[in-house]
C-alpha cells in the first residue's frame, strides 16, 4: 500500500481549515446580493461585515480599514500606484522603493512606471539594508511627490523576519509611506499595524487556511488611500468595485479568527518540529546550507541548498518520494529558476534552494519521514558525485 503523502508546502498554500470550510458552506446558502437592501441582501452584507471585523482583529485595527480584494496580488496592485488621495485632494507619490527580496507581486511595481521603481538591497543575512534605505530616502526628490516604500514582514522563501519597526521609523522620518506585505507573517508573528508602524498591509486568505481568491489591503486609516484599481459599482466604499465574493470573504474571516488565537503556543510547537527537521538534515548532510539560520525567522520555514543537487532535481525527487515542498516561491505559474532572494543575499543561486514549510497539522512522524527521505536523496547525490 502506498504511503501517505507528506505536505510540507504551507508557505505556498495552507490546507483549507474546517472552520473556514464550514463558514463558506453556510455562506453559500445566502441568496442575496450583499449590495441589495432587502432582507436577503442584508444577511449577505452582515456576513461580510462580520468577516471584516475578524480580519481587522488579526492585524489590530478596525473593520473600516479593511478593503477586500481577490487576493494579495490585487491588493498589491491597488496600493502600488503614484496616485493617492488625502481625503478629496490628490496626493502624488513620486517614487516606489522596494526591497530586493519582495514577492513578484510587489517587485513588478504595480501601476508605477518602470523608471519610477528603485530596488533597495539586503544584507548577506537577508535583511533589508536600513543604511541604504535611509540614504535613498534622504536623496529622494520631494518635488516629485512622497516616497512609497515596500518591505515584506517575512520573506516567503527564507522565512526571515524583516526589521519593519526600524524601517518604518526611517520611512516616516523622511515623510514617506510604508507598505508591508504581511502575507507570510499573518498567524505566525504578532502583527498590529499601528504597533509595527506600517501605513498599509497586504494579506492573503489562503496562506492562513482560508480559501484561494480572497485577500485584503489594510490601511492605517480612511483618509489617505490609493486611487481605485477596479472601478464600477463602488463596492468597498469605492476602493474596489465588483460584487463581493461572499463565501470566500466569510472563509477568510473564519481563518483570520482562527489564526489570531494561540499564535505563540502554536508556533512554538511548529518551531520545535522545524528545529528537529534541520538537525536531522545537518546530521544526514553536514554540508547542507540553511539560509537565514543565523537571524530571526518565522518558526515554520526552512530554506536550504544541498550542494551538488539542483533545486529542480531535488523538488522532483522529494515529490516522487511522497513529499510536497517548493523550490522557492510557488506563485509564478510553476516556473523554476534562480532565486532572486538568494541572488540578493549574494549567494550563488545557480543551484537554487528548496523550501520546506510546516503548518499546524504537521506531525512529528511526518518530519521524521522527511528526514529519512532527505538522507536518501543526499546519499544519491554523493554517490553521483563520486561516480563523476
Amino acid at each position: 500500500m502506498a504511503k501517505e503523502r507528506i505536505y510540507l508546502d504551507w508557505n505556498a498554500t495552507a490546507p483549507l481549515l474546517e472552520t473556514a470550510r464550514s463558514a463558506m458552506i453556510d455562506a453559500l446558502r445566502l441568496a442575496g446580493n450583499p449590495n441589495s437592501v432587502h432582507a436577503e441582501g442584508r444577511a449577505a452584507r452582515a456576513a461580510i461585515e462580520a468577516a471584516r471585523r475578524q480580519v481587522a482583529a488579526l492585524v489590530g485595527t478596525v473593520a473600516a480599514n479593511v478593503i477586500f480584494t481577490s487576493g494579495a496580488t490585487e491588493a498589491a496592485n491597488l496600493v502600488l500606484t503614484p496616485g493617492f488621495r488625502m481625503g478629496k485632494a490628490p496626493l502624488a507619490i513620486g517614487r516606489l522603493y522596494v526591497s530586493a527580496i519582495e514577492h513578484p507581486a510587489v517587485r513588478e511595481g504595480g501601476r508605477f512606471a518602470a523608471d519610477a521603481v528603485e530596488e533597495v538591497p539586503v544584507t548577506a543575512e537577508g535583511l533589508v539594508d536600513l543604511e541604504v534605505l535611509a540614504a535613498r530616502l534622504a536623496a529622494h526628490d520631494a518635488a516629485s511627490g512622497l516616497p512609497l516604500v515596500a518591505i515584506m514582514a517575512v520573506n516567503n522563501e527564507t522565512g526571515i523576519v524583516q526589521p519593519i519597526r526600524q524601517a518604518a521609523a526611517i520611512v516616516h522620518r523622511h515623510g514617506g509611506l510604508l507598505l508591508v506585505d504581511a502575507v507570510q507573517a499573518a498567524g505566525r508573528i504578532p502583527l498590529a499595524i499601528d504597533e509595527i508602524g506600517a501605513d498599509f498591509l497586504i494579506l492573503s486568505a489562503h496562506k492562513i487556511g482560508g480559501p484561494k481568491g480572497a485577500g485584503a489591503l489594510i490601511a492605517r486609516g480612511e483618509t489617505l488611500m490609493p486611487a481605485p484599481l477596479i472601478r464600477g459599482g463602488g463596492q468597498e466604499k469605492g476602493h474596489r468595485s465588483g460584487t463581493e465574493n461572499v463565501a470566500a470573504i466569510v472563509g477568510f474571516g473564519a481563518a483570520a479568527a482562527w489564526a489570531h488565537n494561540d499564535i505563540e503556543a502554536r508556533n512554538a510547537a511548529i518551531g520545535a518540529l522545524r528545529d528537529r527537521l534541520e538537525a536531522g538534515m545537518r546530521s544526514a548532510a553536514p554540508d547542507v546550507v540553511i539560509h537565514g539560520a543565523a537571524v530571526d525567522r518565522v518558526a515554520n520555514t526552512s530554506f536550504f541548498t544541498l550542494p551538488g543537487l539542483k533545486a529542480e532535481t531535488g523538488q522532483i525527487a522529494f515529490d516522487l518520494e511522497g513529499v510536497a515542498l517548493s523550490a522557492g516561491s510557488a506563485c509564478s505559474s510553476g516556473k523554476l529558476g534562480a532565486s532572486h532572494v538568494l541572488t540578493a543575499m549574494g549567494f550563488d543561486a545557480k543551484a537554487g534552494a528548496l523550501r520546506i514549510s510546516l503548518g499546524p497539522a504537521t506531525r512529528q512522524d511526518e518530519v521524521d519521514r522527511a528526514i529519512e527521505i532527505f538522507a536518501r536523496i543526499a546519499g544519491r547525490r554523493k554517490v553521483a558525485g563520486e561516480a563523476a
